[in-house]
């Protein structure tokens, strides 16, 4: 049996998995990232969480084959290096070099969306495509594609950033600079922010008595609204599966993938987020003649896509 090392590299945690070759996870290790603090010392924990996630599978860090990392930001893979990251505050920082300082092994370095996108390609809901894409609906809109079995990254390994092709030009402010991002509209972040000011502009919705519950505004509330016969939570359901499909349906157009899922929190409403969503993308893209089309699924392996997937990074190309 080959083991692998995946890390999945956030701004508050750092988390280690060892992946065998049939893709399960049968250790794992975390510790806090405490940014902002040097990338060196990052990556010595790095280090560290993968000799403890070897030591809980039971095997040796000799055992392990390479060790692949998913970063948030930009990753280039040839180099070893991550140029840019702005939850890490990191510049050009040379993480294979680190890494091989304390292990030994070769180690591999992905973009975090491209990462979990590989993981689900290979082990997860896309699994079985020849090419697909994955969308992740958290804080922004994360994907990554994948093309014959490799990730596209584009020339300056930035590539596969779908949150923010622009939806509407005179749209709300994204974090990137640009307006109307797909982000703004079909992130979680878009969701709480139509349902606020959905709230706001009717004081009798029911949208207001669960801020009141919970003390903040949640993605679940438009849609438990919404099942409550609320119009203002039916309102904002709307908006936010139009600009969802919109954004869905140029993926498909440009790519054209066999398999396009679709993950994150926002997916957990099921039929009421899914059926509408399905219903008008399939009016939207330009192949709508065709019999077969991109299948639309959501993604299945959760919060282990990204150690699975950064597992495996020594195969993505």
């Amino acid at each position: 049996m080959k083991y692998y090392v995946g890390i999945d590299l956030g701004g508050t945690n750092i988390k280690a998995g060892v992946v065998s070759e049939d893709f399960r996870i049968v250790g794992k290790a975390t510790t806090k990232t405490l940014c902002p603090r040097p990338a060196e010392d990052i990556c010595a924990d790095m280090a560290k969480v993968s000799i403890e996630a070897c030591d809980n599978a039971g095997i040796s860090v000799d055992d392990i084959e390479w060790i692949g990392i998913g970063t948030p930001g930009i990753a280039d893979n040839e180099n070893g290096t991550i140029p840019y990251s702005n939850n890490l505050d990191f510049h050009d920082v040379p993480v294979r070099k680190y890494i091989q300082s304390k292990i030994d092994k070769p180690v591999y370095v992905a973009n975090d969306a491209n990462a979990a996108a590989y993981g689900e390609y290979i082990a997860g809901a896309a699994k079985g495509a020849k090419n697909a894409v994955c969308i992740t609906l958290g804080t922004g809109v994360g994907a990554g594609i994948i093309v014959e079995g490799k990730i596209l990254t584009g020339s300056n390994f930035a590539g596969a950033e779908l949150g923010h092709m622009v939806i509407s030009v005179d749209g709300p402010q994204c974090t990137c600079g640009r307006k109307g991002c797909f982000e703004v509209y079909s992130s979680a972040t878009g969701l709480i922010r139509m349902t606020k000011e959905a709230a706001e502009a009717d004081p009798s919705s029911v949208l207001n008595e669960y801020h009141t519950a919970d003390g903040k505004y949640s993605a679940r509330h438009a849609f438990n609204a919404m099942r409550a016969g609320d119009s203002a939570g039916k309102a904002v359901v709307d908006k936010y599966v139009k600009y969802l499909a919109a954004g869905i349906a140029n993926t498909i157009n440009i790519f054209q993938p066999d398999i396009l899922c679709i993950g994150g929190g926002v997916c957990n409403e099921g039929d009421p987020l899914l059926l509408p969503v399905k219903k008008l993308v399939a009016e939207e893209i330009y192949t709508k003649m065709l019999t077969k089309n991109t299948e639309i699924v959501v993604a299945s392996l959760g919060n282990d896509a990204g150690i699975i997937g950064a597992a495996f990074l020594g195969n993505a190309g």
